[in-house]
């Protein structure tokens, strides 16, 4: 871990003396110019390739493809942790947006942000948990907007899990169950919203939304997702308006 942290407190002080360079393009003198930042406001219905049964409702402030890919990449994996602001403020225009679809009073209630939880091989890789970085920038801005919004970190990973890459969405989903763990108790007045970086196939969401629902029961509100991106779907004849949400 040590190792890790050094990584990543080396890479902190190259961002502030290194020439800074747009994540999504390349473009000098920015951290995410104007014309790739404009990706990341445009929130919309996640649409996985396949609706797995029980996956929440989603929305995704961009699209996972070109630049969007590129910034949240380079802030993952690369270490450019001064994208955390702008990544967070598009998580945070993503909570909000799906916010908009809950009916009635509820809509109203306090907003909870439940990060996913990286894997421990994640962390000591990195050296740092991202998308809690993600979710204290979206709360600030949220709050910042007039929204009531916390961060609750409900969600721990137990076990080891396999590459899901090549599997069907039922092997994914077969492969995460039981992978997360409840680690505290919500307010119940409070709406759960699952947030990560990218939503692909939605097998990750579903199974950790299926361990807060199972403690939420039967309400008026269900357990909503915001994620920064979302790979877009390519089927022409789907709508988004087929979302479960709408």
């Amino acid at each position: 871990m040590e190792l890790a942290w050094a990584r990543a407190h080396t890479r902190a002080l190259a961002d502030l003396v290194l020439p800074r360079t747009c994540a999504g393009c390349g473009l000098p003198g920015t951290v995410l110019c104007r014309r790739c930042g404009r990706l990341l406001t445009r929130p919309h219905l996640a649409t996985p390739r396949r609706f797995p049964a029980g996956f929440p409702p989603t929305v995704a402030a961009g699209p996972y493809e070109g630049p969007v890919r590129a910034a949240v990449l380079a802030f993952k994996e690369r270490g450019r942790a001064e994208l955390g602001r702008v990544l967070g403020t598009a998580l945070a225009l993503a909570a909000a947006g799906v916010r908009t679809g809950v009916p009635g009073p509820a809509a109203s209630r306090p907003l909870l942000l439940v990060p996913m939880p990286s894997s421990a091989a994640a962390l000591r890789t990195r050296g740092r948990d991202h998308v809690r970085e993600l979710t204290l920038r979206a709360v600030a801005e949220l709050r910042g907007a007039g929204v009531a919004a916390a961060e609750a970190r409900l969600l721990r990973r137990h076990g080891r899990v396999r590459d899901s890459a090549g599997l069907s969405a039922a092997q994914r989903r077969a492969n995460l169950a039981g992978t997360f763990l409840l680690d505290g108790t919500p307010s119940p007045e409070a709406v759960l919203v699952l947030v990560d970086d990218v939503v692909t196939s939605g097998a990750t969401l579903t199974e950790a939304a299926s361990v807060l629902t199972a403690i939420r029961g039967v309400t008026d509100t269900p357990v909503l997702g915001a994620v920064v991106a979302a790979t877009p779907r390519r089927d022409p004849a789907t709508s988004p308006n087929n979302h479960p949400l709408g």
